[in-house]
Order: C-alpha cells, then structure tokens, then sequence
C-alpha cells in the first residue's frame, strides 16, 4: 500500500469519526429541544386546566344570585338562624325521634367507671417501679408489672384492671 493510500484511509476515518460526532451531537440537541417541548407543553395544560377552574369560579359568581333563588325556591335552604343552634348535647338529643320498631340496636362504646387520668393503675401495670407515679394510694395499687417479671412487650400484652372493668361494662 502506498501512502497516498494510506492517507486516503486516514481521511475518511476522520471524515467519518467527525460525522458521527457531529451525528451525536444533533442527537443529543434534538433530545433537549423534546425535552423543553415537553415541559412547555406540560406548561400549557396547566395553564388551560387552570384556566378553566377560572372560568368556572367566574361562572358561579356571576349567577350566586341564580344559585340563592334555587336554593330557596327548589331546595328550601336557607342560612341558619340564630334559634337553629343547641347550646348542650339534650338539646340535641331532644330533637331526635325514637328508634323504629324493626330498627337496629344502637352501637354501644365501653366506659371506664373513672376518667382516665384519676387512674392510677392504667400506667403502673405496664410499668416498672421507676416509672410508675407516685401517689397517696401507693399501698392500695397492686405489685407493679416488673415485680411479676417479663419483657416490656410481656405486660403490654397483659390486660390492666381498667380494661377488664371496661371489657365487663361493654359486655353486660
């Protein structure tokens, strides 16, 4: 081969090499204007969905007049007044009717005979010494969980007086 030849070769292999740079190069520009194309788009979307939320807020200001005469004259609605509110929950028990004869029981909830935060049990069952409160009635309460030995999850698990009160209320 001779170097003219060999010349030759080396020039279309430039020529190629700068082709396909200039070919990647094209591609990734291509792929960046898709991109800015992408988020104009998106862009325009939201700016029509916003748009219309506009559009439909002045619609329905422009005819609150049209929306109080429906009210009023279709639906009966009306703003509450002033002797419309309970001031107590028998109040509001009062302006109830008695259940049906074929209704269902009413949904009962279990209720613990002391709030809880009188009780001084509730804590010191799951507890150990250290953390249980201190309180006039240390005597009275039983022997704290940690004296009858187990892990923590152990006396969790453990039903406390107040639960098995309550569980014995909610059952009767």
């Amino acid at each position: 081969m001779t170097a003219n030849a060999r010349m030759l070769q080396i020039g279309w292999l430039v020529v190629l090499s700068l082709g396909f740079a200039a070919l990647l190069a094209l591609t990734f520009k291509v792929n960046a204007v898709k991109g800015q194309v992408r988020l104009v788009e998106r862009d325009i979307i939201e700016a029509q969905y916003a748009r219309l939320m506009l559009e439909t807020e002045f619609q329905t200001r422009a005819s609150q007049q049209q929306l109080a005469d429906w009210n009023a004259v279709e639906f009966g609605y009306s703003a509450p007044r002033a002797d419309q509110y309970v001031e107590h929950e028998r109040q509001l028990a009062a302006l109830g009717v008695p259940r049906g004869k074929n209704a269902p029981n009413p949904i009962r909830f279990a209720m613990a005979r002391k709030p809880v935060a009188e009780d001084t049990t509730l804590l010191p069952d799951w507890l150990g010494d250290e953390d249980a409160p201190a309180g006039d009635d240390a005597e009275a309460r039983p022997a704290p969980a940690a004296s009858r030995g187990g892990t923590l999850a152990e006396r969790l698990a453990r039903p406390n007086a107040t639960a098995l009160a309550a569980a014995a209320e909610f059952s009767q």
